[in-house]
């Protein structure tokens, strides 16, 4: 077996924890939050602003943070900005030890939180190198732990993080999804207000399918006209046609889509062939495309932050949006009926399509802004009036 612990790796005084990779490389550090062990994939982030919506978007689930911003948990945690009530990335690494708190809507610090919600944090941490070898390497699997004692068994923890098996092949969505049916009931946030609620009047009806979702998407659809019930990843055709739907959502989530798509594609086929509207993004998007017969594939090092320029191909409008997704719709699987209409400008991969003769599209970035621009919220009025089309007046 290769040496686990480097000679160039020694653990410094202080150190209470550390992340090792699967190659044996190990990166030492100050534990915060909960104490333990947490096995998973490494990744970056770029986002300035949004880390709670980010420890707490499902998409992140098996997943370990680093954060290129250096400031991270300086405006500590409230109770309004959580993304999913269910687990999102296991573990985070940021370069400055967090401060205390200083926010007039903050209700706890960072750590606190982290410790409550059993995830794990790393700072101290040379984040741009560790981005570097992301970037390089590609995305390995790791295992991020903290004792506040300081004592680790280093073979072991390379060892877990070599036998994990990865994300390509897992299907997250079903773990993550909600069990139940619901009536969204929520609207956007406004300062001073909080969250709004949905208005009651007569709207399109959304049945959306929650893979891993962000509660914004859902306050976002509210917010642009629709009325919004909620259903597992694994419901039925029939289950979702029983609601009545004017449109269908896809939503984001984790894993692999491929792995999803098992369960999640026939569904999607029938929901097309009865020529109900589609709208899906991150998950959803690579759900609709394997639906229309395109494929998928793992990306090198994946598209995370909340500045990730994408261009829209049908008048070359530039809109800086939120990603986070490791999978990829593969451009050249594309089938003849299915319609390139977003593309990345950082390396070119597909972001959106569009299918002929259907009312169903998609795309790969998070327009509903959490954390993130609001460059592409048209995105969801546009899924509104596809679904007003078919409402009798």
């Amino acid at each position: 077996m290769a040496d686990a612990a480097p000679s160039h790796a020694p653990q410094p005084d202080g150190a209470t924890g550390v992340l090792v990779l699967a190659d044996g490389h190990v990166v030492w550090g100050r534990g915060f939050g909960a104490s333990g062990e947490s096995v998973g994939e490494l990744c970056f982030n770029t986002s300035m602003t949004g880390y709670q919506e980010v420890m707490t978007d499902p998409s992140y689930a098996a997943q370990i943070v680093t954060f290129t911003f250096p400031h991270i948990g300086n405006v500590g945690i409230n109770d309004e900005d959580h993304e999913s009530k269910v687990d999102g990335a296991v573990g985070m690494v940021v370069r400055e030890d967090v401060t205390q708190a200083s926010n007039f809507r903050s209700r706890g610090e960072l750590g606190e939180w982290l410790k409550a919600k059993g995830k794990i944090g790393l700072a101290g941490v040379d984040t741009r190198a560790l981005t570097r070898r992301i970037r390089l390497s590609g995305a390995p699997n790791a295992v991020i732990a903290h004792h506040p004692d300081g004592r680790f068994d280093i073979a072991a923890l390379v060892e877990r993080a070599r036998d994990w098996p990865g994300l390509e092949g897992m299907d997250l969505a079903k773990i993550v999804s909600r069990e139940i049916e619901e009536q969204w009931e929520g609207s956007t946030w406004t300062l001073g207000a909080g969250y709004g609620r949905s208005p009651r009047d007569v709207r399109p009806h959304a049945v959306a399918i929650d893979y891993g979702s962000k509660d914004n998407i859902f306050r976002n659809l509210v917010k642009a006209g629709a009325r919004v019930t909620v259903v597992p990843a694994e419901a039925s055709l029939e289950t979702i046609l029983a609601l009545k739907p004017d449109g269908v959502f896809l939503s984001n989530g984790p894993g692999d889509p491929a792995a999803t798509g098992t369960y999640a594609v026939p569904v999607i086929r029938e929901l097309l062939r009865r020529d109900i509207p589609v709208f899906g993004i991150c998950l959803g998007h690579q759900l609709l495309a394997l639906a229309a017969g395109a494929k998928t594939l793992k990306m090198f090092q994946g598209h995370r932050g909340a500045n990730h320029p994408v261009k829209r191909l049908t008048d070359s409008v530039v809109e800086i949006t939120s990603m986070n997704h490791g999978f990829a719709v593969d451009n050249d699987s594309l089938p003849e009926d299915v319609v390139a209409t977003h593309v990345s400008l950082f390396d070119g991969s597909n972001c959106g399509i569009a299918l002929r003769g259907k009312r169903a599209f998609s795309v790969q970035y998070h327009p509903e802004a959490s954390p993130g621009p609001q460059d592409s919220f048209y995105l969801f009025k546009n899924f509104v009036e596809m679904m007003q089309e078919g409402v009798p007046a």
